[in-house]
């Protein structure tokens, strides 16, 4: 076994031989949109992602389902339909799957791919000096649970649902390109909790910046209002004490830093004269990517977070 849960990485690998590995994930979750094909596709999107921020390659999945005993099985056809041409975009191949009954619907992937034993990417080798990278805006807890209260507008669903169901397939294999050591995908411990994950693991404390963070549009203006997901206040209770937030950054902006994502952008610690060639090929291919911050040694807090600008 190469990796597992101790230092939170985002997948388990096993060797197989010296030049192969099993590289495995699991995930599932409720709807977060009203559309059942959008909700498959963002599934199967999320799923796939811990094998993308690990540097691995998806090969087959397995789907996991709980669905009403009475409820209406054209949803379910939506849903599998959704998932299964976001994994056909992947070249992910479906084995089959388990389906159970339950009042409430869940939907997600076992995944399984295949990593080099030398060229793991594991969010425990981010070192001093390095940039950080993200490639995905935040905001989505805020704009999905702006959705289920009926206060997202048309435009902030759609670009929500874009994002979530954008695969991090093509950022990883850039990400190979340049041999970094340390990513993660942001998910449901939000921004600053998965990089107080990768300050923990690395061994190093990491500032950003927040002003260089893309945002969803609304979603500054939905957190504002207050229009948080149950997981943003567990969030904030347990990473709260290991982050240095600056005075001058407002609550909507930190409920953001707190928002749990679901299939979030990776976060990536770059080599420094590597970083700019990196996200200008990121930004050619499409990908939000963005320069958020830096990795520093560590120091009393994991994560520092100013309200300046970066400058190099």
């Amino acid at each position: 076994m190469l990796c597992n849960f101790a230092n939170f990485d985002d997948a388990g690998i096993f060797k197989l031989s010296e030049d192969l590995a099993l590289v495995q994930t699991i995930d599932f979750f409720t709807p977060v949109v009203d559309d059942p094909w959008v909700y498959g596709a963002v599934a199967a999107a999320n799923s796939l992602s811990d094998i993308y921020a690990m540097g691995g390659k998806p090969l087959t999945a397995l789907s996991i389902v709980a669905f009403p005993p009475k409820g209406d099985f054209t949803i379910l056809e939506q849903m599998m339909a959704g998932g299964m041409e976001k994994l056909k975009e992947a070249e992910v191949h479906l084995l089959g799957g388990h389906t159970i009954q339950d009042k409430e619907i869940k939907f997600g992937y076992a995944i399984t791919g295949t990593i080099h034993p030398r060229r793991i990417v594991t969010n425990s080798a981010a070192r001093t000096g390095e940039l950080l990278i993200l490639t995905k805006p935040l905001g989505i807890g805020i704009i999905t649970t702006g959705i289920k209260l009926q206060k997202a507008s048309s435009e902030a669903i759609k670009r929500v649902s874009e994002v979530m169901m954008e695969l991090n397939r093509q950022a990883s294999q850039i990400m190979l390109r340049y041999g970094v050591s340390a990513a993660t995908d942001i998910t449901g411990y939000g921004l600053l909790g998965h990089c107080c994950e990768m300050a923990s693991a690395s061994k190093i404390s990491l500032e950003l910046y927040f002003p260089e963070i893309s945002v969803i549009p609304e979603a500054l203006e939905l957190s504002k209002k207050k229009v948080f997901a149950g997981g943003l206040l567990a969030n904030r209770s347990f990473f709260g004490e290991r982050v240095e937030l600056a005075p001058s950054l407002g609550e909507e902006k930190r409920a953001l830093l707190f928002d749990p994502q679901t299939s979030g952008g990776l976060l990536i610690a770059s080599p420094r004269h590597e970083t700019d060639r990196m996200v200008s090929e990121m930004s050619k291919e499409g990908i939000e990517a963005k320069i958020i911050g830096r990795v520093i040694e560590k120091k009393r807090k994991e994560v520092y977070v100013t309200d300046e600008r970066l400058t190099r």
